[in-house]
């Protein structure tokens, strides 16, 4: 490979050499307006040798002969440019060094880079049409037709994917901008808008769509997907930019549209400088690092280069996955994996005295709500509330400048066990808060507790999405407990980029509530996901079970008599919740401490003593409701 890397170049070297020279004759041939030019060059080859050395000498070091000729484009156009306005600029400089008795007309010297330029670009784009023209002959006859939706840059760097594909090939654009109907985007011609795609998919007899609109509405994706879908198109589209460049995409350059494509939301703008400034080179501690939150929290962290990254996890499984994910990186970060349980003071606290981090976010928790509410109601308050109290005590104790816990909206007016002992962590979080305020030495080294809340992240460990998919693999049918039922949803990305939002901004005691966007009815996303899966609803339906324990229909995010008030950041808001008083809070630390569990009715009845919002809802029959959409 390497002796044949070293032929091309050397035959590239060859080229230009005689481009050069051709040039130089030809400059001379219009300025004399003669081909009989020995007496000229009997006069000037002292000239001619030291112009060839300067263009030559300046073309090696632009890196020119690093490119790859099939794939030369507009960079290697403009270096190319650049290195032989250079070397004209020298060769007056040389010519008068080497020969200084010898006067080159100027008009040669004008024309000589013109001519080169030419010749050389010329070269290098008949050589790439040539390979183009070989690849689509050999992919034209093979391809599967394709029509491609949209007709701007990512349109067109997607047919010059498709031009080597073997497997596609566009034959028609759909825009609709009217003003480029008609016209051609390469070899491929603009015939109609969006409206027409049925009637193009029959013209052309394709089966497939790609929608080639990477920064389009959610809104005009889901119209087009639903468009396809009516026609009887497959759809794929291409990965955006924030995917190519975050890693999320696949690395393909065509997937299929997914559920976040349908229900996705604007990208996120972060105060990269704010939150640079909070993690660069700092010590930063994730508890639930395994999970879906705290393993993307893990992830954007490292964006940032904290000096260590403790990776603390309860499940070695969960754990040694996200490790093998990290070693996989070019340059494996600076992580410190920890096994513990947020539970024991004594582990929590040797880790926090040992590594000392900074900051602290804390999004181990119990959260799947039906598995919580009954025989495991204590175990959810240990877990969720008791476990917070024992790192916030320990991160108050060791100096943590500042503790951020990932809530829930479930908090909010919560109808279950589960969003009640969350609640109860955020007013532990909001007392220990208090309570640091008021310490003698808190002015030296006061930790600042901030609570961000949200709904539902699309994807995330328990989420319904997940469950949906398998069921339409096995054929259906498609569980959904109510017609009505609606949550909120955000992508795992997005809620971890805003919790660290809310880290950078909070001053202490805030609760960060999430902008979730619209709300979404269950139902809704499960006709999603069956089109999406290629089937009807006649192929796989669905059927009612009924609400789950401790299920409601809605979700909030600000209970009854808070306030909100906006922050520098659209999509984040800080809420005004109640505050418990500091008796009652002493009480409530004490009722955490107790080591004999529980029973789960002695659960929920103590829970609405410290969370009086807290309403537990009656426990369905979990009957399946024979019912169809």
């Amino acid at each position: 490979m390497t002796r044949l890397m070293s032929w091309r170049t050397a035959s590239i070297f060859a080229y230009d050499l005689a481009a050069l020279c051709i040039a130089w004759w030809l400059a001379f041939a219009l300025r004399y307006s003669s081909f009989d030019l020995s007496a000229q060059f009997r006069e000037h080859w002292v000239t001619l040798v030291a112009v060839i050395a300067t263009e030559m000498i300046v073309l090696m070091s632009s890196g020119l002969y690093r490119t790859v000729w099939r794939y030369v484009g507009t960079d290697d156009l403009r270096r190319m440019l650049f290195a032989i306005g250079v070397g004209s600029l020298l060769v007056p400089v040389v010519q008068v060094l080497v020969a200084p008795g010898q006067t080159v007309p100027r008009s040669t010297l004008f024309l000589h880079p013109l001519l080169l330029a030419c010749m050389m670009a010329g070269g290098r784009l008949m050589y790439r049409m040539w390979h183009e023209h070989l690849d689509s002959r050999a992919t034209s006859r093979s391809g599967e037709p394709v029509l491609v939706l949209g007709a701007g840059f990512a349109a067109v760097r997607l047919l010059e994917q498709l031009r080597r594909s073997r497997r596609w090939h566009a034959v028609a654009l759909l825009d609709d901008d009217r003003h480029k109907q008609g016209r051609l985007v390469g070899s491929v011609k603009i015939v109609g808008t969006t409206a027409d795609i049925a009637r193009m998919a029959s013209r052309f007899n394709v089966r497939t769509t790609i929608i080639a609109m990477p920064s389009a509405s959610v809104e005009t994706r889901r119209r087009l997907f639903d468009e396809c879908r009516a026609a009887g198109l497959a759809v794929l589209t291409i990965p955006s930019f924030e995917e190519s460049i975050d890693g999320s995409g696949s690395g393909d350059t065509l997937r299929p549209i997914n559920i976040e494509d349908l229900l996705g939301r604007e990208p996120v703008k972060l105060d990269q400088s704010g939150i640079e400034t909070l993690l660069h080179g700092r010590v930063v501690m994730v508890t639930g690092a395994g999970g879906s939150i705290g393993s993307e929290l893990c992830r954007q962290i490292l964006r940032f280069n904290p000096a260590w990254l403790i990776l603390f996890e309860q499940s070695e499984f969960l754990l040694y996955q996200l490790l093998e994910e990290f070693d996989q990186r070019d340059e494996p970060p600076a992580v410190l994996p920890v096994i513990g349980d947020v539970r024991s003071a004594a582990r929590v606290n040797d880790v926090l005295s040992r590594h000392r981090p900074a900051i602290v976010f804390h999004a181990a928790a119990y959260k799947h709500v039906p598995l919580m509410e009954n025989l495991n109601a204590w175990e959810a308050v240990r877990n969720n509330a008791y476990g917070t109290m024992v790192l916030a005590n320990a991160a108050v104790e060791h100096g943590v400048e500042a503790f951020v816990m990932v809530s829930t909206d479930k908090a909010v007016n919560p109808t279950n066990v589960m969003g009640a002992s969350k609640r109860l962590a955020e007013i532990v979080c909001e007392g220990i808060d208090r309570s640091a305020r008021e310490r003698p030495d808190g002015a030296a080294h006061r930790t600042r507790f901030e609570i961000v809340r949200f709904g539902n992240v699309l994807g995330s460990a328990g989420s319904v999405i997940p469950k949906f998919q398998d069921q339409i693999r096995r054929g259906g049918p498609v569980t959904v407990t109510h017609p009505e039922m609606i949550r909120y949803f955000m992508s795992i990305p997005e809620a971890a980029q805003l919790v660290l939002q809310a880290a950078a901004m909070g001053q202490g005691g805030e609760i960060f509530v999430l902008d979730m966007g619209r709300p979404v009815r269950i139902v809704d996303l499960a006709r999603d996901l069956i089109r999406l899966s290629g089937f009807t609803e006649e192929q796989v339906t669905i059927a009612f079970s009924g609400l789950r324990p401790g299920e409601k229909l809605y979700e909030e995010l600000l209970a009854d008599g808070e306030t909100t008030r906006p922050t520098p950041h659209p999509k984040l808001r800080i809420a005004r919740a109640r505050n418990v008083d500091d008796a009652a809070f002493r009480e409530l630390q004490d009722w955490l401490r107790g080591r004999a569990p529980l029973s789960d009715d002695e659960v929920r009845r103590d829970l609405r003593r410290w969370v009086p919002e807290y309403g537990p809802g009656r426990v369905p029959d979990l009957k399946v409701v024979n019912t169809r959409v």
